[in-house]
């Protein structure tokens, strides 16, 4: 059987020599191709991908350079019916009639004047004179306006793309061109011959809608929007990447230009797939190549293998036989080389043993076998010794005492069991060679009638040459069973015993029935004095332990209660200061509310009373304001005929009720001048809505004042509401003395609304037409005349505020 396991050692490390020798060649082989290939297949797809997406970045340049310079001579063309000698209707629409006819681009002509109105419309179909259309707000007119010429955003007629050029002409005040340019000769830019057989190409708006594209490109109109590549040339940083998506979800690789005047960006693109072919191609004669490296490798490495298993398999073997004694045994290797000088010397070392062996042997066996027990006896004593030494520890210290006693005994498994004195049982505290986490009787031995109590009691180790000899001559108990039943037969107890008592017991187990020697139950008697004094140094440094956190948990008590005391003297100082620090911090608010409440709304003046800073607001600075003035019409005929009691009687009451409506829209009351009233909006609190509330109370004012009116007319008194309210920037701040501050506006704006107030009639509410076009989608109005006002160089464009249009109710607003 020997034999067999050995000729299946021998064969097993034959066999895996052999595949080191042989994947080690193999590896090398295939790791050297692979990173050749890999990095080959790298430098080829950067070439390639470098090379494409300069070629393609080359002809978007190109392409998005000639797309402006159409327009551009568009735009230049279009500019020729712009001159001034040209100052006729029918001069205009000549030269428009001479420009269709040239230009197949431009497909509609429109010309307005200065006011915004549309004066004549011109295309290749129909001819419109005079419309008269308000186009004063279409950003074609008002861009050109601005800018001389403009380009408005290109937009779709019946699927077909379409953009507008303006052109202002010369002269103050001067008409306006406006072309409408059919973008579809951009497809000629697109052709196949122009962009390839493989690639496609597209330019898109600044929505990312395509304008024109190639025969394989996007359809025209199509939103792009969503691709990555148009996604990063639209966004902020317009930044054009190197591949992306078609709109069928496909990889490609991407190039894009910019034409900056006009928003637009060029895109070529190539499939990948089909980009990168070259690739593929070349990874398969890659992977051929490796594996006609692999079958190369792996002949040459079975060879060489082989080549060298043949001498060393026969140093093995005879290094085998001499290692077992035949030392007639020489080893043939005939290689020439370091192997066969290595056999030589195994032979010569074989006859120089023979000739020694026969002598020595016996002494050196008993020599070496004495003082190596002596030494290691000594060792283990020194070593069991310095561990109890060293730790007070039992967890240390026992699992030592167990595995030296182990060594030295050369017995199969060794047990240390501690004694409880209260419950008289020994229980397993350390175990060698037995499971000691195996459920059983043993784990706690009774210490009636068992050995373990016997040994203790006498003071004297007791052996057991073989527990199953003779079962009923043995004792029974708990560790009998356990002994047996594990397969030991010998066991040697040791008891733990000093001058204050019993410790415990060491039992030592073979599984060789026997006597022990004495020499070894002497020994056993110094590791049992060793295990005692190791017991009861952790029994008094527990106690000692024990007593210490006791002491140092009583201390800790003591200086937590006094840590809390002192945190809660700390706490209530702190809350004393803090009711102090609150009870002053709301004074001042409401001193400081008090006086702002003269002025401002309540709620306004409350939230500069609670915030950071509140001084700040009303230091003085610039900004955009709303400002609403009104007054009553015919007050003045009114007090000179009136008793002064009545007039006063009738201020109070309108007072009252502009007062309600100025606070409920958070207004701010600038000052009062008998009946005239001037309110602030957007200082000094910053509001969004500062136009649209002013306008909103302006109509609810003109209504709670046409109550009032009615009931004065019945006492009466013939008076009317008017008022006034304008838009602009004005200078904010605090002006008077220190015992005398109000809050001011100081601007042209406040002249205005004043002078819009002095036009408006009983009941009418006159805005400056910036007001009328801040509140235009919320109310009914008409604009007005424009108006001469005092104190202004030039007419005032202005508007009468009709209603306030209900407000959508909830369920509409969910329809849209």
């Amino acid at each position: 059987m020997n034999a067999a396991t050995d000729k299946g050692k021998n064969w097993f490390l034959r066999g895996g020599l052999f595949a080191k020798y042989v994947l080690a060649l193999v590896g090398l082989v295939v790791f050297v191709l692979a990173v050749n290939g890999a990095l080959e297949t790298w430098i080829s797809y950067r070439g390639i991908k470098s090379t494409l997406t300069d070629a393609m970045s080359e002809k978007a340049d190109a392409t998005a350079k000639r797309i402006e310079q159409s327009i551009s001579d568009l735009e230049r063309q279009i500019s020729w019916v712009t001159r001034a000698w040209s100052n006729t209707i029918d001069l205009r629409r000549a030269d428009y009639a001479q420009l269709l006819g040239q230009v197949p681009a431009v497909s509609q002509l429109t010309l307005i004047n200065a006011s915004g109105h549309e004066v004549l419309r011109l295309s290749r179909q129909t001819v419109t004179l005079n419309s008269n259309a308000d186009l004063s707000r279409d950003l074609r007119f008002t861009e050109t306006v601005n800018r001389g010429t403009a380009y408005a955003p290109a937009y779709f007629r019946d699927e077909r793309p379409f953009m507008s050029i303006g052109e202002q002409h010369a002269g103050f005040n001067a008409d306006v061109t406006v072309a409408e340019i059919d973008l579809r000769f951009l497809a000629d830019y697109f052709s196949d011959s122009q962009v390839g057989h493989v690639a496609y190409a597209y330019v898109v708006d600044a929505k990312g809608r395509v304008l024109a594209s190639s025969s394989k490109g996007p359809e025209v109109g199509k939103d792009l929007a969503a691709l990555p590549q148009v996604a990063a040339v639209l966004s902020p940083k317009g930044r054009p990447v190197a591949s992306g998506k078609d709109i069928d979800g496909n990889a490609v690789l991407t190039a894009a230009t910019a034409a900056p005047n006009l928003g637009w960006h060029v895109f070529y693109e190539q499939p990948t797939a089909q980009a990168l072919s070259p690739i593929r191609d070349q990874l398969v004669r890659i992977a051929l190549l490796i594996a006609l490296g692999l079958v190369v490798a792996i002949i040459a490495g079975t060879i060489l293998a082989r080549r060298m298993l043949v001498p060393i398999t026969a140093l093995r073997a005879g290094a085998r036989r001499l290692g077992a004694g035949d030392f007639g045994h020489r080893i043939e290797v005939k290689t020439a080389d370091e192997l066969e000088e290595l056999a030589g010397q195994f032979n010569s070392m074989a006859g120089q043993l023979a000739e020694t062996y026969s002598d020595l042997e016996a002494k050196v066996k008993e020599r070496t076998r004495d003082l190596a027990q002596s030494i290691n006896e000594l060792k283990v004593l020194e070593e069991v010794g310095r561990a109890v030494a060293s730790s007070l520890d039992l967890n240390a210290v026992l699992p030592t005492v167990a595995a030296r006693a182990l060594e030295i005994t050369h017995a199969d498994a060794v047990l240390i069991y501690g004694y409880d004195a209260a419950r008289r049982t020994f229980n397993l505290t350390q175990s060698i060679g037995i499971d000691g986490d195996a459920e059983g009787h043993h784990r706690a031995i009774d210490a009636a009638n068992s050995p373990l109590a016997v040994a203790a009691a006498n003071g004297e180790p007791l052996a057991f040459p073989d527990l199953a000899a003779n079962p009923d001559d043995q004792p029974d108990h708990p560790l009998r069973d356990v002994v047996v039943g594990a397969g030991f037969h010998s066991v040697l107890v040791v008891p733990l015993v000093d001058q204050q008592g019993v410790l415990g017991a060491l039992v030592v187990l073979r599984k060789a029935a026997g006597d022990f020697p004495a020499n070894m139950i002497g020994l056993m008697k110094t590791f049992a004095h060793q295990a005692v004094l190791a017991m009861r140094n952790a029994r008094l440094f527990t106690e000692v332990d024990q007593k210490s956190h006791a002491l140092e948990q009583a201390n800790s008590t003591v200086r937590e209660q006094a840590d809390k005391l002192r945190e809660q003297t700390e706490q209530l100082t702190d809350w004393n200061k803090s009711l102090e620090a609150r009870v002053e911090t709301q004074l001042g608010e409401i001193e400081r509310i008090r006086k702002l409440e003269r002025f401002l709304a309540p709620q306004v003046a409350q939230l500069i009373a609670s915030s950071d800073g509140h001084e700040g607001l009303l230091d003085s600075h610039r900004r955009e304001v709303t400002v609403v003035f009104c007054d009553l019409r015919g007050f003045t005929a009114f007090t000179e005929a009136t008793e002064p009691e009545e007039a006063m009687n009738v201020l109070r009451e309108y007072h009252a009720a502009l007062g309600k409506l100025i606070f409920k829209y958070e207004g701010t009351l600038d000052r009062y001048a008998g009946d005239g009233v001037m309110i602030l909006f957007n200082a000094p609190i910053q509001l969004e809505d500062h136009t649209l509330r002013a306008v909103k109370m302006a109509v609810e004012m003109r209504d709670t004042i046409g109550a009032l009116t009615e009931k004065w007319r019945n006492r009466g008194h013939s008076l009317g509401f008017g008022m006034g309210i304008a838009l602009g920037y004005a200078t904010l701040g605090q002006v008077g003395f220190e015992q005398r501050l109000e809050y001011a506006a100081i601007g042209s704006v406040t002249n205005l609304a004043s002078r819009l107030c002095g036009e408006a009639k009983a009941g009418q509410i006159v805005v400056s037409r910036r007001v009328y076009g801040m509140v235009e989608p919320h109310v009914e109005g008409r604009a007005i005349d424009d108006l001469v006002l005092k104190g202004f160089n030039h007419p005032i464009l202005a508007a009468e505020i009709l209603t306030w249009k209900a407000e959508p109710s909830a369920e509409a607003t969910a329809a849209e």
